[in-house]
């Protein structure tokens, strides 16, 4: 797969769509996903997917190795064309909002080898708010110094992005989201690679954008102790297999659908 460098950013069963109805999200603040589907080439790699999430919710997207999840928050930000659907955000498309998107994609997807600093990477977030080749403002200092705190990587400001370990490196993405100031926030895959000291920090956050109203999308793959941390989930399988609270997902009914065979998860996270 091609590194990618530092860039800013079938009618769905209705027993597994969330919340509320669908006249009614449109005058929320809701995300809401519509019949989306996407093929590479003649494989269907998501079909008709639906469901909506609520801000001030950590909501984690599940399924087994191919399930389509990144696929899902590529399609959902225009990163990758679907055949079908759409994509809402307060009733207008996303990626008519992506100013208010902040998106960090898998560690793989990265080059790490790219020449930039710990201060750099974090102040890129700051690029849209800024504009292009304008100085950056004491507020984007204030609040780039302030992210790299809250992710307990200020000391490390100077110190080139490919000299971190890999939770370091993760740490630093998740402050350059803070910096952007988003409302919505994507993260993929961010517990790959990383030390347990880097997974508190960053639940510990998320939980902080929860409690400030932030819509945040979680792609994961970890069906254990971790799961318990999430609000609601949406489980894949190429189409959508269920989304809801923890309690309405992790059934052994809607994991065989998506698994197969007989799953073993964390016994405390229904």
């Amino acid at each position: 797969m091609q590194s990618t460098p530092f860039f800013d950013n079938a009618s769905p069963n209705p027993r597994f769509t969330v919340h509320t109805s669908a006249h009614q999200h449109q005058a929320t603040s809701n995300l809401v996903v519509e019949n989306l589907s996407v093929k590479y080439r003649a494989i269907e790699a998501l079909s008709q997917v639906s469901f909506s999430v609520q801000p001030g919710r950590l909501v984690g997207i599940f399924g087994p190795n191919g399930a389509g999840k990144s696929t899902l928050i590529k399609a959902m930000l225009g990163l990758i064309p679907a055949i079908n659907g759409k994509v809402l955000y307060q009733g207008k498309p996303l990626v008519d909002q992506l100013d208010q998107v902040a998106y960090v994609p898998q560690r793989s997807q990265i080059d790490w080898s790219y020449p930039v600093t710990v201060w750099d990477v974090v102040m890129m977030g700051r690029t849209k708010k800024t504009g292009w080749f304008q100085r950056y403002s004491s507020i984007s200092r204030r609040l780039t110094t302030q992210a790299l705190d809250r992710v307990g990587m200020i000391e490390f400001r100077d110190r080139a992005i490919s000299d971190l370990s890999g939770g370091q490196q993760q740490r630093v993405f998740l402050a350059r989201a803070l910096a952007q100031q988003a409302e919505v926030f994507c993260f993929d895959e961010p517990f790959v690679g990383i030390d347990q000291k880097t997974q508190t920090i960053m639940f510990d956050v998320f939980k902080e954008l929860t409690r400030e109203n932030k819509l945040i999308l979680v792609v994961n793959h970890d069906l254990g102790e971790s799961i318990t941390h999430f609000d609601d989930l949406i489980l894949l399988n190429k189409s959508l297999v269920a989304s809801g609270s923890r309690q309405q997902v992790l059934t052994q009914e809607n994991l065989q659908q998506a698994y197969g065979g007989k799953v073993v998860f964390f016994s405390d996270a229904a």
